[in-house]
């Protein structure tokens, strides 16, 4: 194996049914209602699903929607300012923690 995760496992998604298939099947049924278009676009969400997938670091989902994204005709650009889009949320969320911690800090300090 040459890494933890392999693109070819992505394809087995569904066999998470095998081990529960009520549970699955209302997961799947509310995925797929999620993607269609309302307020937003499909378009729309495939380009935000490409962020999400970097913000929470999923291989798989980079790799489905990376394709899902090049298929609805999104460039290259666009593709990369949602990952940009993604980091600096990811990155404000990490630094406004911050201010817990500096507040442990004064309460220890009093």
């Amino acid at each position: 194996m040459s890494s933890y995760y392999e693109s070819r496992d992505l394809k087995k998604f569904g066999k998470i049914a095998d081990y529960d298939k009520e549970l699955a099947d209302k997961f799947f049924d509310w995925y797929g209602e999620v993607f269609q278009d309302g307020a937003l676009s499909a378009k729309e969400k495939a380009l935000i699903a490409l962020a999400v997938s970097h913000a929470v670091q999923c291989p798989y989902c980079i790799d489905a929607y990376t394709e899902e994204s090049l298929k609805l005709g999104f460039s290259k650009e666009q593709m990369m300012e949602s990952v940009h889009v993604a980091g600096a949320i990811r990155g404000g969320a990490t630094l406004v923690h911050g201010v817990q911690m500096m507040n442990k800090v004064n309460k220890q300090e009093m």
